[in-house]
């Protein structure tokens, strides 16, 4: 079965961007002038899914304002006409529909209010803050690694031992190219992880992923989190990892963020030489 529909949840506080995220959401800070969930979208919209669900958290009416077409603004954009284009391209080849989960319950709480959304079918779940820029969209990769299997997918590439700590990190029995067949994944590993594989923002789930999480008991606080659905999942040998092709930005994380910018920067066909003899400048 193809894959059509695809989910990003944008649920969390981004407590390690304050204090520009008490007001603005973190999925929509910018690289340059573009929201990094505005490339996640066109990401998603690229690999051929145009169904798109975003999970609001409280308080993130900023997300689904950008992604609302605004006549007034096209209105006043009419004598502009390359401006008006790159207003209306925000909506392109896609029906993007928003729902909420009014109290922050975890990953996996937020999945759950998918599931109307999804029904039966597969679908890609990308989170709202991990920017990839890959030749072959990283969503794509993964959708076509899943009809090869047809099983819950992570997507997943290596990270330095020193970065482990960060992740949740997978426990491989045997690799075969780029697909890595695992039985456990270990949040945040403090000393001896069991991998350099890190799971790192994308995800191919199936529908039975639904019952998974409602057999779960919420963690101290009421949180459900996916993690732990997954961990289920891989004890049944129902899940597998795909190493994809790209580079990965941490976007909720401000050293992430600066990279992302002068990355794209440097690409940039108006800013990318003036800006690269300005860091000749600074380092001398």
């Amino acid at each position: 079965m193809k894959i059509k529909k695809a989910i990003i949840p944008c649920g969390g506080m981004g407590t390690r961007f304050l204090p520009i995220t008490k007001s603005i959401p973190k999925e929509i800070l910018p690289v340059i002038d573009t929201p990094v969930l505005s490339y996640i979208v066109d990401e998603i919209i690229d690999s051929g899914i145009n169904e798109i669900l975003i999970i609001l958290g409280k308080g993130k009416h900023a997300i689904k304002d950008y992604f609302t077409p605004s006549k007034k603004l096209e209105r006043a954009l009419k004598n502009k006409p390359e401006m008006l284009e790159t207003v209306r391209r925000i909506n392109r080849h896609a029906d993007i529909s928003f729902t909420l989960q009014d109290k922050p319950l975890g990953s996996g709480d937020a999945v759950m209010r998918a599931r109307d959304f999804t029904g039966d079918e597969p679908f890609i779940m990308a989170n709202g803050d991990d920017l990839i820029v890959s030749d072959i969209p990283a969503t794509k990769q993964l959708a076509d690694a899943y009809e090869a299997k047809e099983a819950v997918i992570l997507g997943v590439q290596q990270v330095e031992l020193s970065e482990t700590s960060k992740y949740g990190i997978i426990r491989p029995t045997r690799t075969e190219g780029k697909t890595v067949w695992c039985d456990g994944i270990v949040e945040k590993p403090k000393v001896s992880p069991p991998s350099r594989y890190a799971a790192l923002g994308r995800y191919v789930f199936t529908a039975e992923i639904y019952g998974y999480i409602k057999n779960l008991k919420p963690e101290k606080g009421g949180e459900i989190q996916i993690t732990d659905a997954i961990l289920d999942m891989m004890k049944e040998g129902k899940v597998y990892a795909y190493e994809f092709d790209g580079r990965r930005y941490d976007m909720g994380d401000k050293f992430g963020a600066i990279t992302a910018t002068v990355d794209f920067a440097l690409k940039n066909e108006k800013y990318g030489e003036k800006l690269r003899e300005y860091l000749k400048s600074v380092v001398k």
